[in-house]
């Protein structure tokens, strides 16, 4: 690979095209610099298109003290972000755009239309008519000796030499979308705190037999309550519905309480959930209906005629009972009612929809400026705080692009 050079400018780069880094070029040019982008991809942001393929959850309408809990550990760093540009702000900034929202059943945020394209084309004119430069297939290589940046292309390694740059490159979940964890070591090498990388969001395998995963892969299991308690004694529970895979579970009540079913596999090697097939009944009530006669009937029939079990809860039932307990009536009431399944490891961080981990905040400063190399922000999933699905990772990641452009702004002495 040959070496040639960018011409030196005075521009900001930003290194990743996902919602982090365009945010944080918005900043800088509205401030009147130079902003070049550079994404490893043929596009820009390819991750933000995907999450918007099954309806743009663009953040949630809940209170902001019930939000700032989704984040965990990481609410009070993550909440001085989202104190500068929280929900309200983003959906402005998105109406901003010609982009209406509503609110739908669940508190999530959408466009009117459910779709990230359109949004992201209207942002993308925005930023091409404030002069910001996108080189799509740039990836970034590190740092040459006089500190410029390096970046590899189909014309060979070129040499960028900026002003600051914002490194926004996600963490490594769908990396054949751009967010592989590559700048892990790059970062690791110059003395930067890197919490490791692990999945969130993401599936548990669980050891099902050949014909519950021939018969119920890719089923929904729908109206259940998943329960259970951590190390610490705290006991989760919540509504919603999942799906049975062909390595385990996953969807939405799962990627709830991933982060804490993590740990707790982390800890003891598995974890046990419990979930109750007749949420709307209490377990008397079950008792009842289970032992009611049931004359010639099968005791599935039975079960689908007194409670509606049916389809892949009837399998449930089986697969996670034993026969002796699934022809006890007591038993099996206790096992509608909270059903045991247990969980082991996490699905690989690759198929993840978010990662946990990454530039752990303490190694930068108010303005997301890494202390140990003065020049360079982060911004977006890269940094060390993860959160469900429900609008909270856009948010995050949006409002900490912002931050990372008012950092650079800072720096240079700028006003924002």
């Amino acid at each position: 690979m040959s070496d040639t050079a960018i011409a030196s400018s005075p521009a900001i780069a930003i290194i990743g095209g996902g919602p982090a880094g365009l945010m944080a070029a918005e900043v800088l040019a509205q401030a009147g610099l130079a902003v070049d982008v550079y994404d490893a991809m043929p596009s820009v942001g390819r991750k933000f298109l995907l999450a918007g393929v099954g309806g743009m959850n663009i953040t949630h309408s809940e209170p902001l003290a019930p939000f700032l809990s989704r984040y965990g550990e990481r609410e009070h760093e993550v909440g001085q972000l989202l104190a500068d540009f929280g929900p309200d702000a983003l959906c402005d900034w998105i109406h901003g755009l010609g982009i209406a929202t509503f609110v739908g059943s669940s508190g999530r945020v959408f466009p009117t239309d459910m779709k990230a394209a359109p949004l992201l084309r209207a942002w993308l004119h925005r930023l091409k008519g404030m002069g910001v430069r996108i080189h799509v297939r740039h990836r970034w290589l590190g740092w040459t000796a006089d500190g410029s940046l390096r970046l590899a292309t189909a014309d060979g390694e070129k040499h960028c030499k900026a002003s600051a740059t914002v490194l926004a490159l996600g963490g490594a979940s769908w990396p054949r979308l751009g967010s592989d964890g590559a700048w892990q070591p790059l970062l690791a090498a110059q003395g930067v705190g890197i919490a490791p990388l692990r999945p969130a969001n993401c599936g548990f395998e669980v050891a099902w037999s050949q014909h519950f995963r021939e018969k119920f892969a890719g089923a929904p299991l729908k109206s259940v309550v998943l329960s259970f308690a951590d190390g610490s004694g705290k006991e989760y529970r919540k509504q919603g519905e999942f799906v049975i895979s062909d390595a385990g579970v996953e969807g939405s009540l799962i990627y709830a309480h991933a982060a804490a079913l993590r740990e707790q596999v982390a800890r003891q090697g598995h974890a046990t959930i419990h979930i109750d097939l007749a949420p709307g009944r209490d377990l008397a009530r079950v008792q009842a209906e289970v032992a009611h006669p049931r004359g010639s009937r099968s005791l599935s029939s039975h079960l689908q005629s007194k409670l509606g079990i049916t389809g892949v809860k009837a399998g449930l039932l089986r697969e996670c009972l034993s026969k002796e307990a699934y022809n006890d009536m007591a038993l099996l009431a206790q096992g509608i009612k909270a059903l045991p399944i247990t969980l082991g490891e996490p699905r690989p961080l690759a198929e993840a929809i978010s990662t946990a981990g990454g530039v752990r905040f303490e190694a930068l400063d108010r303005g997301l400026m890494l202390r140990q190399l003065p020049g360079v922000f982060c911004a977006g999933e890269m940094l060390d705080w993860e959160a469900p699905t429900g609008g909270y990772l856009l948010s995050a990641c949006f409002a900490s692009g912002r931050k990372a452009g008012q950092g650079v702004l800072d720096w240079l002495g700028r006003a924002g």
